[in-house]
């Protein structure tokens, strides 16, 4: 029998989603008929009118809820705003780019704050959801970076690595429920702030568009591709079909070769 894809009566919370990856995923669950959860730091007009224009696409519930990922308690307070939560989508996440020598602290703190601490503190709320609904879906925006390491981003690579060892730990944890954890590992993803980076980094190194891409942005990227927010999107909703149902614990990358250099 063929496997069928609906997320009808399902709530996926997705943290770090007024944009990029996490706003990529949360339409694709949306149009696979889960109910969305927004987040950010912010609290915008332009993000609760994002989750208004999902829910009118879609026909599904759509809601933004305002959450610092950096502060352990509002990480924990917006699982419980969301009032359930099937699906969790730990996508928040920021960068800063520095020799260990010369690494701020504070950039050290919060970059393992929110892209880290942060989904151990929404997972140990969503858990006790899942379990009680008696299915749940874990999902950890890595990075390439998580099975892997550059110069310079000592504390995204140290986080990133540290998100694919949480996602194992949760996958045991609940490996005997109808729970699963895993985490995507994107390589560089076409994003809008990859694509305002695309004309400094033509001036900075006096190249074409076209150049700055092959040869400075997807240099390790084999494909010589962007990956597309859509494609993370449908990763995160294929994991949550029953045709991922004994995936989990594991990582899967979307990168375009990079990790298999």
């Amino acid at each position: 029998m063929p496997f069928e894809i609906s997320l009808a009566g399902k709530t996926a919370v997705i943290t770090g989603s007024n944009s990029g990856i996490g706003l990529g995923v949360a339409w694709e669950l949306a149009r696979a008929g889960a109910d969305v959860v927004l987040n950010s730091f912010t609290d915008t007009e332009e993000d609760h009118a994002l989750a208004r224009e999902i829910s009118e696409e879609t026909g599904t519930k759509a809601l933004y809820i305002q959450a610092d990922m950096s502060k352990d308690d509002q990480c924990r307070a917006l699982v419980e705003k969301a009032g359930s939560c099937d699906i969790l989508i730990n996508n928040a996440g920021i960068q800063h780019v520095a020799g260990i020598p010369e690494f701020p602290v504070e950039k050290w703190n919060a970059i393992i704050a929110i892209n880290m601490s942060s989904a151990f503190h929404t997972s140990a709320a969503a858990l006790p959801m899942m379990r009680k609904a008696g299915w749940g879906r874990v999902i950890n925006i890595a990075s390439a970076h998580g099975l892997t390491a550059s110069p310079y981003k000592s504390a995204y690579v140290a986080a990133k690595h540290g998100i694919v060892g949480l996602t194992k730990v949760t996958a045991l944890e609940t490996a005997k429920e109808p729970i699963t954890c895993n985490a995507i590992c994107p390589g560089y993803v076409l994003t809008p702030i990859v694509e305002k980076q695309i004309p400094d980094t033509m001036k900075e190194y006096d190249m074409s568009r076209e150049e700055v891409i092959q040869n400075v942005m997807l240099e390790r990227q084999p494909s010589k591709e962007f990956a597309t927010v859509e494609q993370m999107g449908g990763t995160a909703v294929f994991l949550c079909s029953d045709a991922g149902a004994q995936v989990t614990g594991t990582t899967i990358s979307v990168d375009g070769g990079w990790t298999a250099l």
